[in-house]
């Protein structure tokens, strides 16, 4: 596997440029291959390429690739951490709480008491990181990180954060549509700004699991034998658990709930190139990344009078494959 992982970084890369350009091209202005360069080649300016393609586009094309690769190597460090391939993103309630907080300021903004610009992606943040730090201190016993606690913690808080959340569609009443469009996850209305801020999650965050990559994969033999390698296991997880919340936070915040990707794509790569994380983080960081950006271009040309919610399209084409990764798992399992 090891010489194919070049190969396959290489193909996910290229996937994510088709994917980058069709994103670009189609929409309810098609633009040709030859407009498209020239708008690029020109940058912003006032032609209604320009405007489509700088102001619309292509902020929202870099935004669902940094989002789908957040996701995905989150995705990819937990199922290593927990050894465990139902393990995903949200498994630390960090979605949870960033669903609370984007409700509760989505509440008050209509009730007309927050009327800042930004207070929504702001509140969500904090409350992923309230679920993320009661979490830890909730699992934190006697000087260790159990796993298993971890994972029945993030279960527990994400339970309870959910029904917090119910409170505050009960409450919003006919403001309750603007929720549910936030936690059905989108990535429209999203510029620049938004781009510099989950860039600067995604880079630290990716950056600080792909320093782990080594020490997930003598993880995967078991918490024991990898310190008998020498791994610093109780210094290892809380920073996986901490750099893996910190990209599931900066990537709901901005654009809501979007599932599967951080499940499946680890699958998929796995598949590609073997468990050796020091190429598994990066082709499922491209591949997420790809595999968001097509998702968000059906999203918007799926139904010419509505747009749909990206993380609707992510759930129907993760849904089953899951279900048919889970199939072909249990039938191996019972030969």
């Amino acid at each position: 596997m090891r010489g194919r992982g070049p190969v396959w970084l290489a193909g996910s890369l290229a996937a994510l440029v088709v994917a980058g350009g069709a994103a670009l091209a189609v929409g309810a202005v098609r633009l040709d291959l030859a407009t498209l360069w020239g708008a690029l080649a020109a940058g912003p300016d006032d032609s209604t390429a320009g405007v489509v393609v700088w102001s619309l586009r292509l902020p929202r094309l870099c935004l669902g690739a940094l989002v789908g690769a957040s996701l995905s190597v989150a995705g990819a460090a937990m199922q290593g951490l927990f050894r465990n391939p139902l393990a995903d993103p949200y498994v630390l309630g960090v979605s949870a709480g960033a669903a609370l907080g984007a409700s509760v300021a989505l509440l008050l903004g209509a009730l007309g008491l927050i009327e800042a610009v930004g207070v929504v992606p702001l509140c969500a943040f904090v409350g992923a990181a309230g679920a993320t730090w009661a979490v830890y201190r909730l699992a934190w016993l006697d000087g260790a990180l159990p796993l298993t606690g971890v994972l029945l913690a993030g279960v527990a808080v994400g339970l309870t954060l959910t029904a917090g959340v119910s409170l505050t569609l009960l409450l919003a009443e006919r403001h309750a549509g603007d929720i549910v469009l936030w936690l059905m996850g989108h990535l429209g209305g999203s510029g620049w700004a938004e781009v510099r801020w989950v860039a600067l999650t995604t880079v630290v965050g990716v950056g600080a699991v792909g320093a782990f990559a080594g020490d997930l994969n003598a993880l995967l033999t078991g918490e024991e034998a990898a310190a008998g390698l020498g791994v610093e296991v109780d210094r290892v997880k809380p920073w996986l658990l901490g750099a893996s919340a910190l990209l599931v936070a900066g990537a709901v915040s901005f654009c809501g709930a979007i599932g599967f990707v951080g499940l499946v794509v680890p699958h998929i790569a796995r598949l590609l190139v073997g468990p050796d994380h020091r190429w598994l983080l990066p082709v499922s960081a491209a591949l997420g990344a790809a595999l968001l950006v097509g998702a968000d271009t059906a999203a918007r040309v799926a139904l010419a009078a509505r747009e749909v919610p990206v993380g609707v399209v992510t759930g129907a084409l993760g849904g089953p494959f899951f279900l048919f990764l889970l199939r072909r798992r249990l039938g191996r399992a019972g030969r």
